[in-house]
């Protein structure tokens, strides 16, 4: 099933069409232009400014509208930052290789005493992106409703747009590691015949029938209609329709009782203020003994702490109302809001940077599919960057994916 995506349609893209003035933006963009030349010559890059060279050496990038770049820069920071290579402002040979410099220094570009004033002024989560009950069915659509058509043109057989986890061999094919990452969650969760599953997060349906495949029932929710229509048919097509339910629902709306619960790569969705709600639904569906194992992409808790409630590039183009938790912060929610304890973590981020790597390679291979789809230019540049913005973080280190196993009290499992 195909969707036109109205993104794409010229003259939809805010804040791309003009480039900000003014007598503000003046001064902003002169301060912009200050601290970005010092930011990158204490980084081992090299960025290109017309005759001028600055940075110690490495991952280069080339500016090739500097006035744009900094009025961007310093009325909108990272968002114009991001919104100039959009309008290819600037460029990068190797953009993931520059970001990722960029991203293990994010927290020091700028002096710490600026950072404190800017934080003032710094552009909060709008209202239409907080994850209410109400809201939130609409900010899953605006990515996962795009076109399944365009996200099978980069994902593998399984669909599955999670971190995979790979195995010793570096050219393992990546639907073994999607397999290995499900069925270790699955194993984590205790899923085998006769459990009674909820998966918060259908995806396109590899897990329920995965899930199903060892003889469990599986009620899974989603809140993406074009997710949900594929996913029916995968599952039917597999032989499991009698096995999974998939529903169109909010977790806050599941009733009943579940000897696991599992969700992958969900909770960045939830939103920093419904954590507690979340985990809080989690504990009232879990069964006496039954465990919950979800895959969660986490920041440091310092930055976590330093970036709530923040708009960013990724919210404004990609997810909006997303947010990353932190491990301490799962751990300090659970404990103050549920029975539910941390007992087992895996940690492979390194896997989640290969994984980025392998669908950003695709996608750009199948750019002429996803021009067909009725994507612009624009589009095909906002998606790479996002591939790549997502793979910096991880293989800096400043990103990190987990899988956690969460239990009550009195029936901890060992881990192995």
């Amino acid at each position: 099933m195909t969707v036109t995506p109205t993104r794409s349609i010229p003259g939809r893209w805010p804040g791309l069409d003009a480039v900000p003035s003014g007598l503000r933006t003046g001064v902003e963009s002169r301060v912009a232009r200050r601290l970005f030349v010092g930011a990158v010559d204490r980084l081992d890059v090299t960025v290109h400014v017309g005759a001028d060279t600055f940075g110690r050496g490495g991952p280069a990038m080339t500016v090739h509208r500097p006035e744009e770049l900094f009025a961007r820069l310093g009325r909108d920071g990272l968002i114009g930052f991001g919104e100039a290579y959009l309008t290819g402002a600037w460029t990068a040979e190797d953009l993931t290789g520059f970001l990722t410099v960029i991203a293990a220094n994010v927290a020091d570009l700028i002096p710490r005493p600026l950072q404190r004033a800017r934080a003032l002024v710094r552009r909060r989560t709008p209202r239409a992106h907080r994850t209410t009950a109400d809201r939130t069915r609409d900010l899953i659509a605006h990515h996962y409703d795009l076109s399944n058509d365009l996200f099978g043109l980069f994902l593998d057989e399984s669909l599955s747009y999670s971190s995979a986890l790979f195995d010793a061999d570096p050219d393992e094919a990546l639907l073994p590691a999607q397999h290995r990452k499900i069925d270790r969650l699955l194993d984590r969760a205790g899923v085998g015949a006769g459990t009674r599953v909820l998966e918060i997060g259908t995806g396109w349906g590899e897990l329920a029938i995965r899930a199903a495949a060892r003889g469990a029932t599986v009620h899974t929710v989603t809140l993406s209609s074009e997710q949900l229509a594929l996913a029916r048919q995968r599952v039917a097509a597999a032989g499991a329709s009698d096995r999974v339910s998939i529903e169109l629902c909010d977790y806050r709306e599941v009733r009943g009782e579940y000897d696991a619960v599992v969700s992958v790569e969900m909770i960045e969705a939830v939103g920093h203020a419904y954590w507690p709600t979340y985990f809080r639904t989690i504990d009232r569906l879990l069964a006496p003994g039954g465990r919950v194992a979800i895959q969660a992409i986490l920041m440091p808790h310092e930055r976590m702490l330093a970036t709530r409630g923040s708009f960013t590039w990724i919210n404004k183009y990609i997810f909006p109302g997303g947010f990353l938790p932190s491990a301490q912060v799962i751990d300090e929610v659970t404990e103050r809001h549920t029975a539910l304890r941390v007992t087992d973590r895996l940690a492979f981020g390194a896997d989640y940077a290969e994984t980025l790597r392998r669908w950003d390679e695709a996608f750009l291979g199948a750019e002429d599919r996803v021009r067909l789809l009725g994507f612009d230019a624009t589009f095909v540049r906002m998606w790479h960057f996002y591939l790549c913005y997502s793979r910096a973080g991880f293989a800096s280190g400043y990103l990190d994916v987990q899988q956690l196993t969460l239990e009550r009290p009195g029936s901890v499992m060992i881990a192995s």
